[in-house]
């Protein structure tokens, strides 16, 4: 049967789909079919069934763990948790079901020094404080942004970029630094875990959409020509609402709090009353302000030795802007183990999900032999991975010890924070350093770490990447 174009031309069913393509009539003539034949299925099914190694495959794989299947023994006994550094002595933390892992690694650099400040052998700062203060922030800072493109169709890509991504709890470095610098911290005695801080999906969900009401009540009202200070006092209704959600989920935010503890001679201290913020002064022991996050983007179009933002990537709307510098692999694996060795722990963000073995507590670049399994070779380089959407860092973890031999790293212990149980050794792992190069994008260190030619590249206007660029994504 023939079919008429839409200049007139008939052609037979199928031929367009080629020409879309863009191949030529004569490349169209000679080249398979765009659709999927039947005549082709049954030569896929053909191949697979002709040969023994895909059926052992299938019994194996239908009645065990793909993982399982292909997990490189050689790896798993190659590997053990001995390090010539080593810098942790504390049990690790839980975030539960929540996307916190930022935060937590965050709090978790700090607690180090709190817990030599205060003689004792395990410490935690209230993590649900932060959360509480970031998701206000945070939905502050959406508000603004819906103001800010109020202009633009609904359909514009920033437009339903922010309205796609409204208020998850992942974060980055710069975010933490601006929540810990405005409000302060205090210990988890002061503000506990509650059931939607451990579980926080909920409670997104009804944040979302009273977001989601309040970004078309702003757009509406600045269509119909609302002064900026009637459509600042409409946000501020709205974000009295968001406010009164998170005290019923989070509880309220201690403003003054008494703080006494027993060390480890079983003394009991006393600090008396404190505001979060004095808190911070007197127990956050590390120049947060002066840290800087070191990423590494290999794409072509990335500079190295150059600093990027990412466009509506924030939460403090008055705080620092999220600031990458672009480094090479290698310098970050030297600034890291330097860190490490100095007593620091180092604060980290990675693609966990790849070659990574839960209940193992190990990464390693060849941890699977997944091409040997399926018959077929997996080849994107991690800047295709990047391009091609197939990587993006999406946990942060703290570097808390290394393992070092003629100078160069050779595998890295890290601290999760996923709790004790079925998670690596009562919640740490060990990442081979071939897996640092495949699957590590970024650390915060200090400023003076860095060669001075790359103090001086900080001082430069970043480069602005699209708000929805892999280097946007949030560790959770």
């Amino acid at each position: 049967m023939l079919q008429v174009t839409a200049s007139g031309r008939k052609s037979r069913p199928g031929q367009n789909g080629r020409r879309k393509a863009g191949l030529s009539p004569a490349r169209a003539a000679a080249s398979p079919p765009a659709e999927l034949t039947p005549q082709f299925a049954a030569e896929l099914q053909m191949a697979f069934d002709s040969n023994p190694a895909y059926q052992v495959a299938l019994n194996a794989v239908t009645q065990t763990g793909a993982d399982d299947i292909a997990l490189n023994r050689a790896v798993v006994t190659g590997t053990d948790f001995t390090f010539s550094h080593w810098l942790d002595s504390w049990p690790v933390t839980a975030q539960k079901s929540s996307g916190r892992c930022w935060m937590f690694a965050g709090l978790n650099l700090l607690r180090a020094g709190a817990m030599k400040a205060m003689n004792v052998e395990a410490f935690e700062f209230s993590q649900n404080y932060t959360f509480f203060w970031d998701k206000l922030e945070r939905a502050n800072y959406f508000l603004e942004k819906i103001l800010e493109t109020a202009d633009r169709d609904v359909d514009d890509r920033n437009v339903a970029f922010l309205l796609g991504s409204v208020l998850g709890d992942g974060g980055q470095w710069n975010m933490f630094v601006n929540i810990v610098k405005k409000y302060g911290v205090v210990p988890k005695a002061a503000m506990p875990e509650t059931e939607s801080s451990s579980n926080s999906g909920r409670m997104n969900s009804i944040l979302v959409a009273k977001l989601r009401e309040g970004a078309k009540t702003l757009r509406d009202l600045s269509a119909g020509g609302a002064s900026p200070a009637a459509l600042r006092g409409a946000k501020q209704q709205i974000l009295k609402a968001v406010h009164r959600i998170l005290c019923i989920h989070l509880g309220t935010p201690p403003t003054r709090f008494h703080w006494q503890w027993n060390d480890r001679k079983k003394k009991l201290r006393r600090d008396g009353l404190l505001t979060p913020q004095q808190f911070a002064k007197k127990y956050v022991t590390l120049p947060i302000d002066d840290y800087v996050c070191l990423v590494h983007d290999p794409r072509p179009t990335s500079p190295f030795n150059r600093t990027f933002t990412v466009e509506h990537l924030g939460n403090v709307l008055e705080g620092g802007i999220v600031r990458y510098l672009n480094i090479e692999i290698g310098l970050m694996k030297e600034i890291a183990m330097k860190t490490i060795m100095k007593g620091e722990p180092v604060w980290m963000g990675c693609d966990c999900g790849k070659m990574m073995r839960r209940d193992l507590g190990i990464w390693d670049r060849d941890l699977f032999r997944y091409g040997a399994l399926y018959d077929t070779e997996f080849t994107l380089s991690k800047a295709d991975r990047l391009i091609y959407h197939q990587t993006a860092m999406n946990h942060a973890m703290l570097f808390t010890g290394v393992d070092v031999e003629k100078g160069k790293p050779r595998r890295w212990r890290v601290e999760n924070s996923w709790g004790e149980e079925k998670c690596g050794r009562k919640g740490y792992f060990v990442m081979n350093d071939n897996w640092f190069d495949e699957h590590m994008f970024e650390i915060a260190a200090r400023k003076s770490a860095l060669p001075k030619h790359l103090r001086k590249a900080l001082d430069l206007d970043p480069i602005v990447l699209p708000a929805w660029d892999p280097m946007g994504s949030l560790a959770e």
